[in-house]
């Protein structure tokens, strides 16, 4: 006896988003900063991978530093390196113990949560590590400067959410941080590798999302 027939789709792929990923800038600034204690220039594994692979992608890093879980020390890196670049990605301090205060400075930058991220980046880690993924607070979001991602610090996490959710979506946000600007936050919120295409109007930015 045959198998039935299965019904037709009724999901139509969507034409915005590729549309989108294509008109997004092959080249982003980008800074990395490492959160640890510990960590030097030589045992900072997640910071260099981040930082060699954004620079074998083609991008261009504008700064790249190691700070201590101490929240004052976090937040004036951040705001000093957000400055003139699209997007600055943090790995560290994103669990639960005392010292992990990365996450509640981010949160108080961040003006446009991406939940997402978060959310695929812990469905990501279940199939790794298990029930374990819920110990993440990893986030992102688009601050008054730059899109911000904050990542664990093992280099493994850094590796999942960069090859998994980062990679090929660099110029994708970028893009759609610019294409109709962002009102109520002014110029500072423009990606240096995007401003021509904010307010442009044109056909991308009339597609639906």
């Amino acid at each position: 006896m045959s198998e039935p027939a299965a019904p037709p789709s009724t999901i139509t792929p969507s034409t915005a988003t590729p549309q989108h990923q294509a008109a997004g800038p092959s080249r982003v600034r980008a800074a990395v900063v490492t959160i640890s204690d510990t960590r030097t220039p030589e045992t900072d594994t997640s910071g260099q991978y981040l930082r060699a692979q954004l620079l074998a992608a083609g991008h261009e890093v504008t700064g790249h530093v190691i700070v201590r879980d101490d929240a004052v020390e976090i937040r004036s890196a951040l705001v000093r390196l957000m400055q003139g670049c699209d997007l600055v990605i943090t790995s560290g301090g994103t669990g639960i113990a005392g010292r992990d205060v990365t996450i509640p400075v981010i949160e108080s930058l961040i003006v446009k949560p991406i939940p997402g991220f978060g959310e695929l980046f812990r469905m990501l880690s279940y199939a790794q590590v298990g029930g374990a993924a819920m110990l993440s607070r990893a986030l992102g979001g688009l601050s008054r400067g730059a899109l911000l991602f904050a990542l664990p610090g093992s280099l493994n996490a850094v590796q999942t959410a960069w090859e998994g959710l980062l990679r090929d979506q660099l110029g994708h946000l970028v893009f759609e941080v610019a294409r109709q600007g962002q009102p109520g936050l002014g110029g500072a919120a423009r990606p240096a590798s995007l401003g021509r295409h904010a307010n442009t109007g044109g056909a991308a930015g009339r597609q639906e999302d």
